[in-house]
């Protein structure tokens, strides 16, 4: 596996490209940080740049299954749903998590074909219990949690600060927890 800190997307394609795939055929690529240092963004344009590059790329973001009160025990949902049946060569699905007047309900069932690369995006996408099949793992740190904050405002709205700020607290004991995150700036494995 490579481990990334704080890359930009051409990095990270030509190192997930460069690895095995680690989930059956399938490359696994996490792009795992605390909210607002740029993960959507970053999968995104990876997305991207692999789809240019002529690869089938899927997409799920753990915002798909997060909630306030629930911010990463939900995982047997996307490991059974998804990743497991990656790892066979079958198509996955989950049932996405919406926020119709904010509170979380689960909502339609999204479909995952069997890509190339799968990005998993969000907080704890990279979670030690996943690592021995990612084929990539990018760590976002930066910048710093006060402009992270602001960020998440401004994407989600002054309501949701109090929440921002008590999942602040969250992510950084999970990040403590979770295997020592982060190590190394680049570590090969």
């Amino acid at each position: 596996m490579v481990d990334l800190l704080d890359p930009d997307a051409t990095a990270v394609v030509r190192a997930v490209l460069a690895e095995p795939p680690r989930l059956g055929d399938v490359r696994l690529l996490a792009v795992d940080g605390p909210s607002g240092s740029g993960k959507s963004t970053l999968a995104q344009a990876v997305r991207a740049e692999l789809e240019r590059a002529g690869r089938t790329v899927g997409l799920v973001s753990t915002d798909d299954f997060a909630t306030w009160d629930d911010p990463v025990s939900w995982w047997p949902r996307l490991a059974e749903g998804v990743l497991h049946e990656l790892a066979e060569g079958r198509p996955g699905r989950y049932r996405r998590t919406r926020w119709p007047d904010g509170v979380p309900v689960l909502a339609e069932w999204v479909a995952v074909d069997v890509p190339d690369v799968l990005v998993l995006e969000g907080m704890s996408a990279g979670r030690a219990s996943v690592r021995a099949h990612l084929s990539c793992l990018c760590r976002l740190t930066l910048p710093g949690p006060a402009e992270r904050l602001e960020r998440a405002v401004r994407r989600d709205g002054e309501s949701a600060r109090r929440h921002f700020e008590e999942w602040q607290a969250f992510e950084k004991g999970w990040f403590e927890v979770d295997d020592g995150w982060p190590p190394l700036f680049l570590r090969m494995e």
